[in-house]
């Protein structure tokens, strides 16, 4: 899912987690954001996953794409893609499940996370890059994997819609702002280090605060 979307039925919840679990680490979502006021987690529900499955179906494709973009793009700007794109589906998602009317295939997450919100920004990444260089084989290509990836989250309970499309217009309009036919600066790399940081301090804010709230017992 943009991950997943906790709580439904689904293939991806086998060895999954405990809810309580994945919101101490730092899940995304609608409860944590709007309801707890965590709204650090659309940094850190990136890197976590909801079962075995998830996570091998998600480094999969962050193996496959994560590489091309890096050649594209620079490292640099790679990592702030894919940081930017996943915030901005985690994002999405909250804000949809406490504004929007749920529709039968498309609903925001009470409680969200997963790499996918990220890997659809590389996908969109790459949809701008070929527009922006002219290269049809590119971006074809990266316009085929979202459509197909985005009709298995339509068809498959438990995928959180909202963080994919939240994903991909986030790696998009970031891979506008980066140019991808400049070449990648020291200031690109400096970022990226800043966006790693943030994610490491995201992810400890969550466990800190969610000690506080569910102490071990």
């Amino acid at each position: 899912g943009g991950g997943i979307g906790l709580g439904g039925g689904s293939l991806l919840n086998i060895l999954a987690p405990s809810s309580q679990s994945v919101f101490l680490l730092g899940a995304s979502g609608a409860l944590p954001v709007f309801g707890y006021g965590r709204w650090w987690t659309i940094l850190s529900a990136g890197w976590l996953h909801g079962s075995l499955l998830h996570i091998v179906f998600n480094m999969m494709w962050v193996r496959d794409l994560g590489p091309v973009v890096a050649d594209v793009f620079g490292a640099g700007r790679m990592v702030i893609i894919y940081t930017v794109s996943g915030a901005c589906g985690f994002l999405l998602s909250s804000a949809a499940a406490v504004y929007l009317p749920p529709l039968p295939l498309l609903r925001g997450a009470q409680l969200t996370l997963g790499a996918s919100a990220s890997i659809f920004g590389l996908l969109g990444a790459l949809v701008y890059y070929g527009r922006r260089t002219g290269s049809s084989l590119v971006h074809g290509q990266a316009v085929r994997y979202a459509v197909i990836l985005g009709i298995f989250g339509l068809i498959m309970p438990g995928i959180d819609n909202f963080g994919h499309a939240g994903g991909f217009f986030g790696g998009y309009l970031c891979s506008r702002v980066l140019d991808p036919l400049r070449p990648e600066r020291t200031d690109h790399i400096v970022m990226a280090l800043m966006c790693l940081a943030a994610v490491i301090l995201s992810i400890a804010a969550s466990v800190i605060t969610g000690l506080a709230l569910f102490p071990p017992r």
